[in-house]
C-alpha cells in the first residue's frame, strides 16, 4: 500500500500503560512478569503480542495449535516483540452440544475482553473450526487493535477402499448407505478409523474452510494462509510469519478498521460463492459486518451468488479435497480467476493490496480450480446461496441450490411437521409412515432461541423405507442450520423462527408447501384467515433455561437474518480501556 502509516512511538502502545509507569502498579506488573522467569529486557520496550489460542483436546481440528503457538512466538521474538499465549474457548465441532453456535458469541466476548483487559498491543488469533473464525474476528473487530488470523488449516486427504472421502460429507453419504443396507456394520466401523487422518479442519468446503477462505479474501490472514493443510511444513512457517508481521502491524497501527469496509466483505463474498461455501457463512458474515458497523444483508449475498458460480471442484459440490485445492494453487489462484469481481485495491494485513497479493497466482490444475467458463455448477443449474421469502419465511430463509436435486427446485408437496429431532428420528423410520419423496419434511424449534443456539439439525434424515427405494433427496425445511459439509434440498435459517412465533410455528402436517427457487419464494398454501386463527391460538413453549449462559443467549440473541449476535455487542460504540490504579 502507498499510504503505510508512520511507525508509532513506544509510548503510544497500550502495553506501556501497564509496564512503563514508575508507580506501585507499574512495579507490580514488571515484578509479576519477572516472576514467570522473564528477564526485564525480554519484555520492556517491546510490543506485547497476544496469541489467542483455541487449542483443546476436545477439538481435534485444533490439536496442533499448541505447536503453532510456539511457531508464532518464534516469529514475534525474531521481530522484537514479547509474545504471550492466552487460551480461549475452543468451540470445536462434533463434541460440543447442543451446538458450537450457542458458544460463538461467548468466544467473541472472551476474545474481545482478553485483548482489552490485558496489556496487549496486537494479537495473532489461532482458530479454524467452524465458529472459531467468526467468533475470534467478531471480538477482534470490536476491540480494533492490530490482529492477524492464523487459520488451523484443513486435515489431510481421506480415502477409504480407493475412494476419496471427505469429513462430514461422506459421513452422511455412508450413513444413508448403512441405513439402506448397502454397507455393513463392519464397513461402518472400518470407515470410522480411516476417514479423518490428521489434525486440522474438515477437508471439504465445509464451514471451516468457507470461513477461513472468506477472511483470507477479506485481507485478515497472510495471503493464501487458509489453503495450507494443517500438517504441511508450510503451516508452521506461515504461523511464524504471522508472528513477524504482527509486530510490524503494531508499529504501523494497522487495525481491522483500516482494512474492512463494505468492499472487503464483498471480496469475501466472491470467495464464498466461487468455493460453493457453507450456508452457515450467511449468519456469520452478517454478524461480523455488524461489529464493524457495515451494512451487509442476505440480499447482498444473493446478488453475488447470482454473478459468481461454483468453481472449486471440491466436496461437497465437487470431486476433490482441500489438499488437492492447495496443490492446485489454493485460494489465491481461485481469486485470480475471479479478479474482475474483486475490489483489488483493498488493503490486507501484509501491507499489500489484494490485487498485489493475487497477481501472478498460478493455477496448476484447472480441473480442481475452474473459472467462469467451466464452472463446477453453472449458474443456470444452481447457486451457492439462494435467499427465499414468503409467508413461511417473511425475513428470509437460505438454501444451497447447487447442492440440491434440480427436480425439487420447483415443488409442491404436503408437510410432515416435527417439533423436536427426537420424535422426528423415531417417526421417520416407521415403515407404516405415510410419506413419499414428494412430502416436505419440516423440523421447527431449532432456531437461535428455540434450540437454543441454532444447531446443525437441518440436513433432516431421509426415511429408511425411501432410502431403500433409492431416494437420496427430498425437500426439507428447518429454522436451524446444516453442516457445511452436507448437501440436499434443505431450506434453512427460516426467520423468524418458530420459537418466537414465526410462521413456521403455525404450520400443520398436511399443509401444502410451495417452493419456487427461481422466484425466490417459500410459502404454505394456507389462507390468511386460517393463519390468523392459528396465530391467536399459538402459545410459546416454556423456557427450559432459567439460568446459565443459555438463558442469557435466549434473552439477547438476534434472528438468523440479523447474524445471531447479541443485541448489546453489535456496532462500534466506544468502550474505554480499563482504568489502572
Amino acid at each position: 500500500m502507498s499510504d503505510v502509516k508512520k511507525k508509532r512511538d513506544l509510548s503510544e502502545l497500550r502495553s506501556q500503560r501497564w509496564f512503563a509507569s514508575d508507580d506501585m502498579r507499574g512495579f507490580a506488573h514488571r515484578q509479576r512478569t519477572q516472576q514467570m522467569g522473564m528477564r526485564r529486557d525480554e519484555f520492556m520496550g517491546r510490543p506485547v503480542i497476544g496469541i489467542i489460542n483455541t487449542w483443546s483436546e476436545m477439538s481435534p481440528c485444533h490439536a496442533h495449535l499448541r505447536d503453532r503457538a510456539e511457531a508464532v512466538k518464534r516469529g514475534v521474538w525474531q521481530a522484537g516483540g514479547y509474545p504471550v499465549e492466552m487460551p480461549a474457548l475452543s468451540v470445536g465441532e462434533v463434541m460440543v452440544k447442543p451446538t458450537t453456535m450457542l458458544y460463538r458469541n461467548f468466544l467473541a466476548m472472551e476474545c474481545e475482553e482478553l485483548l482489552r483487559s490485558h496489556p496487549v498491543d496486537g494479537a495473532v488469533l489461532l482458530g479454524g473450526c467452524d465458529k472459531s473464525t467468526p467468533a475470534l474476528l467478531m471480538g477482534a473487530i470490536s476491540m480494533d487493535i492490530p490482529v492477524i488470523y492464523c487459520p488451523a488449516g484443513p486435515m489431510s486427504n481421506g480415502q477409504w477402499r480407493g475412494v476419496k472421502t471427505g469429513a462430514g460429507t461422506h459421513t452422511k453419504k455412508y450413513w444413508d448407505e448403512l441405513r439402506a443396507g448397502n454397507i455393513t456394520q463392519d464397513d461402518w466401523v472400518d470407515l470410522e478409523s480411516r476417514m479423518t487422518r490428521s489434525a486440522g479442519t474438515c477437508n471439504t468446503i465445509g464451514t471451516a474452510s468457507t470461513m477461513t477462505s472468506i477472511v483470507d479474501a477479506m485481507g485478515l490472514t497472510l495471503p493464501g494462509a487458509s489453503s495450507i493443510p494443517a500438517t504441511d511444513s508450510g503451516h508452521p512457517r506461515m504461523a511464524s510469519a504471522c508472528g513477524v508481521r504482527i509486530v510490524e502491524m503494531v508499529w504501523e497501527d494497522l487495525k481491522p478498521s483500516d482494512i474492512l469496509d463494505k468492499a472487503s466483505f464483498l471480496n469475501g463474498l466472491v470467495a464464498y460463492m466461487a468455493l460453493g461455501g457453507s450456508t452457515n457463512a450467511a449468519v456469520h458474515l452478517v454478524a461480523m459486518a455488524r461489529r464493524a458497523d457495515i451494512d451487509l444483508s442476505l440480499d447482498d449475498m444473493a446478488a453475488m451468488a447470482g454473478k459468481v458460480p461454483v468453481a472449486a471442484n471440491v466436496f461437497p459440490s465437487g470431486e476433490y479435497l482441500m489438499e488437492d485445492f492447495y496443490f492446485a494453487g489454493g485460494l489465491l489462484a481461485l481469486l485470480n480467476k475471479f479478479s474482475r469481481h474483486l475490489d483489488l485495491a483493498r488493503p490486507t494485513v501484509n501491507g499489500q493490496t489484494l490485487g498485489e497479493n493475487i497477481a501472478g497466482a498460478d493455477c496448476w490444475n484447472d480441473d480442481v480450480i475452474r473459472g467462469e467458463d467451466n464452472p463446477v455448477v453453472p449458474l443456470s443449474r444452481g447457486k451457492t446461496l439462494e435467499v427465499l421469502r414468503g409467508n413461511l419465511a417473511p425475513n428470509g430463509a437460505v438454501m444451497k441450490s447447487s447442492a440440491a436435486n434440480p427436480k425439487f427446485l420447483k415443488h409442491l408437496g404436503p408437510a410432515i411437521v416435527f417439533d423436536n429431532p427426537g420424535v422426528m428420528n423415531k417417526t421417520l423410520d416407521d415403515p407404516d409412515l405415510d410419506i413419499t419423496e414428494n412430502t416436505v419434511i419440516v423440523l421447527r424449534n431449532a432456531g437461535p432461541v428455540g434450540a437454543p443456539g441454532m444447531p446443525e439439525w437441518g440436513n433432516l434424515p431421509i426415511p429408511k423405507k425411501l432410502l431403500k427405494q433409492g431416494v437420496r433427496d427430498m425437500v426439507r425445511i428447518c429454522d436451524g442450520r446444516m453442516s457445511g459439509t452436507h448437501y440436499g434440498t434443505c431450506i434453512l435459517h427460516v426467520s423468524p423462527e418458530a420459537a418466537i412465533g414465526g410462521p413456521l410455528a403455525l404450520l400443520k402436517t398436511g399443509d401444502l408447501i410451495e417452493l419456487d427457487v427461481e422466484a425466490g419464494t417459500i410459502n404454505m398454501q394456507v389462507d390468511e384467515a386460517e393463519i390468523t386463527r392459528r396465530r391467536a391460538e399459538w402459545k410459546p413453549a416454556p423456557q427450559a433455561y432459567q439460568r446459565s449462559f443459555a438463558a442469557l443467549y435466549q434473552q439477547h440473541v438476534s434472528q438468523a437474518d440479523q447474524g445471531c449476535d447479541f443485541d448489546f455487542l453489535s456496532g462500534t460504540a466506544a468502550v474505554p480501556d480499563p482504568a489502572i490504579y
